[in-house]
């Protein structure tokens, strides 16, 4: 982790620039336009990863960002080999976001019954979407459909008790953006320009994932800050 954050200048144009990319991408999927979703879409998750690097973010952090770009890049394809990368590379996030939560969270986050409710309720959720989805799903999917919505979820779960709200609505919405996609695998009805809401679920998901564990470092910092302020003026 770096403990000396970039330049705030810096860390403002590249975070309008990716308000820009994802509104660009926005746009150009309710208007059915896709080559700017084309160029657009690959452009988010690095503006993102570079803007959380600038603030100091942990390398764990970039390189989750960094395989949603791998899976937003492969998801461009409609071929099902893309699909299975795809998935295989949000699913390397996944874990590299655990292994965030799991270094940089803290179980003070959520008290121990309601973390024990989250749990059940996350549980739930799972068993329920897969059994729905399971008959529905291509037989070769359903596997793997059933793996990353496990690993996902505990993300997603990790998100809210380690790391408080913010990062817990995050990863709410990332379970909402991706359990779209499974739907859409699965043939079910849809809403109008799925890929819209697949992709405004997606895009708000990552960034507050990003805000939530920038928040909970900012918090570390401050008395750490404070007690070396201390120490310099003591005599």
């Amino acid at each position: 982790m770096n403990p000396h954050p970039g330049h705030p200048a810096a860390q403002r144009v590249l975070l309008a620039a990716f308000g820009l990319a994802a509104l660009v991408d926005l746009l150009a999927l309710a208007v059915g336009h896709d080559p700017a979703h084309t160029v657009a879409k690959p452009l988010l998750m690095p503006l993102l990863a570079a803007y959380a690097a600038l603030r100091g973010a942990p390398r764990l952090l970039v390189a989750a960002l960094l395989f949603g770009w791998g899976g937003d890049t492969l998801l461009l394809s409609d071929a099902d080999p893309a699909f299975l990368a795809g998935m295989a590379s949000f699913a390397a996030g996944h874990v590299c976001y655990l292994a965030l939560f799991r270094t940089y969270g803290g179980p003070e986050r959520a008290p121990r019954v309601r973390a024990g409710l989250l749990v059940a309720g996350y549980a739930v959720a799972l068993a329920v979407t897969v059994t729905l989805l399971w008959p529905d799903l291509p037989a070769d999917l359903r596997v793997p459909v059933a793996g990353y919505s496990a690993l996902l979820t505990a993300m997603a779960c990790a998100a809210v008790v380690r790391l408080g709200l913010v990062a817990g609505l995050g990863g709410a919405l990332f379970m909402v953006s991706d359990t779209l996609i499974a739907t859409g695998v699965a043939d079910w009805p849809q809403p109008p320009r799925p890929d819209f809401w697949i992709m405004l679920t997606y895009v708000a998901a990552q960034f507050l994932l990003v805000q939530g564990v920038l928040g909970t470092l900012a918090e570390r910092r401050a008395p750490a800050a404070a007690y070396r302020e201390v120490r310099s003026t003591t005599p």
